[in-house]
């Protein structure tokens, strides 16, 4: 049994090994390249506009559920509509650059195609959806250029980096803070995959939710509530098509398991309010299930071939040199993030940010809701340095503590915490 059951996971992990390599370093390319003032300057105005600018600016961003509240929020902060807020908020976590190759590698182009357009059209329509129920802003204004800070530090006065310094934090962002946000759920994506695929009868789905509609209706019970980016849902959905899940059945898992989870919702119905997180879930469910439908409607018409190539798993067929290659290389680096991750649930690391200017600062210690990865970390970090007097930033994750060294106002820090989209809950002793 249990050789039977690391058996599908290897051949699950190979499948998708390099195109996780290619994919995450596409997302440290976005990261380092694509200007963080860009985005903001088009997610202004009550109107369609900002809500068509905001679904295309989210679908390539390398952002899960997680990652992507803390920008959203932010965004809001800075005067981005409720409407335009919503449609990143849907678009954004459903697909990134990284989750479209490693789609097209275990699911085959039709499937790499669709997930991005069918989250661009539920961004838009959800968003859209959200402008009768959300206030017109009273005082909109676009961004200013230089309203955030660099990509690469927490500098906000002009300056420039390096080609080689660049080129260097791509791999950085990608293989170390990027990967760190995910690899927990990577792992067990791959292991309960090979879990599914070896307990599960062939014919599973066909015997018990025979009805592609209520197939659809109990992946969207099992997705709402739980945490799983993009990218670590699709060895999941793999394994339930091969027990007979219709490829739709298995795009509404994916759509809405890594849209949103409980703690993602709970932040938007405090921040904007039950009735447009009731606007969020209801279109949420109607579009994955609609969009599901038309998927399942493309194969029946363009075959299943391309798919069916990807589904079927030959334990007969020696790996290859690559196969090996790759699977080794992504192997290594997937131990060496949850190596770490251990050590910042241990307390040996976890400490990033901006080192203090001076020794002879006073340092203050906060304690920060809802700071549970490093992109979240990252911004707290980069808000509380633009703060009068703050000389220096210290993040530790493990803590959900945030350390500022300077004699900034303490309002001054809170307003601060409040514009990366989290909450300053107490200055700790």
């Amino acid at each position: 049994m249990i050789l039977g059951v690391a058996k599908e996971i290897a051949m699950t992990f190979a499948d998708i090994a390099p195109y996780m390599l290619l994919g995450l370093t596409f997302a440290g390319i976005l990261h380092v390249f694509v200007d963080k003032d860009f985005v903001a300057r088009h997610l202004g105005g009550h109107n369609a506009a900002s809500v068509v600018k905001a679904a295309l600016l989210g679908v390539p961003l390398p952002l899960c559920s997680c990652g992507v509240l803390p920008v959203a929020m932010s965004l809001r902060k800075g005067k981005a509509s409720d409407a335009a807020t919503i449609s990143f908020l849907i678009s954004t976590p459903q697909t990134g650059i990284d989750s479209i190759v490693a789609t097209w590698g275990m699911l085959g182009p039709v499937y790499a195609i669709f997930r991005p357009i069918a989250a661009l059209v539920m961004g838009i329509a959800g968003g859209l959806a959200t402008i009768p129920f959300s206030p017109k802003p009273e005082h909109h204004h676009e961004h200013p250029k230089g309203q955030f800070s660099c990509n690469l530090c927490f500098e906000q006065v002009p300056h420039s980096h390096s080609f080689r310094y660049r080129a260097k934090r791509v791999f950085t962002y990608a293989f170390h803070d990027f990967l760190d946000d995910i690899s927990v759920q990577l792992a067990l994506g791959i292991v309960a995959s090979g879990i599914i695929a070896f307990f599960l009868p062939s014919n599973f789905f066909e015997k018990y939710l025979g009805n592609e509609f209520l197939s659809m209706l109990v992946m969207v019970a099992v997705g709402i509530p739980m945490y799983i980016c993009a990218t670590a849902s699709i060895p999941i959905a793999v394994a339930l098509m091969l027990k007979g899940l219709s490829p739709g059945a298995a795009f509404v898992f994916l759509a809405v398991g890594s849209a949103t989870n409980i703690s993602f919702m709970l932040v938007i119905a405090d921040v904007m309010g039950k009735k447009i997180l009731g606007v969020y879930l209801t279109t949420l469910t109607l579009l994955s299930i609609g969009m599901g439908f038309a998927l399942d409607a493309i194969f029946r018409l363009v075959g299943t071939q391309s798919l069916q190539g990807k589904l079927v798993l030959d334990y007969s067929e020696r790996p290859g040199f690559w196969t090996i290659g790759f699977s080794t290389a992504f192997l290594l680096t997937l131990l060496v993030s949850l190596a770490r991750i251990a050590g910042d649930k241990f307390g040996i690391s976890a400490r990033f940010g901006r080192p203090s200017k001076s020794d002879d600062s006073v340092a203050r210690t906060i304690t920060v809701g809802g700071m549970t990865c490093r992109t979240c970390g990252d911004h707290v970090a980069e808000e509380l340095s633009k703060v009068k007097n703050v000389s220096g930033v210290t993040i530790d994750l493990r803590a959900s503590t945030a350390t500022i060294t300077g004699n900034a106002d303490l309002d001054d820090v809170r307003r601060a915490v409040e514009r990366a989209g989290l909450e300053m809950r107490s200055q700790a002793e």
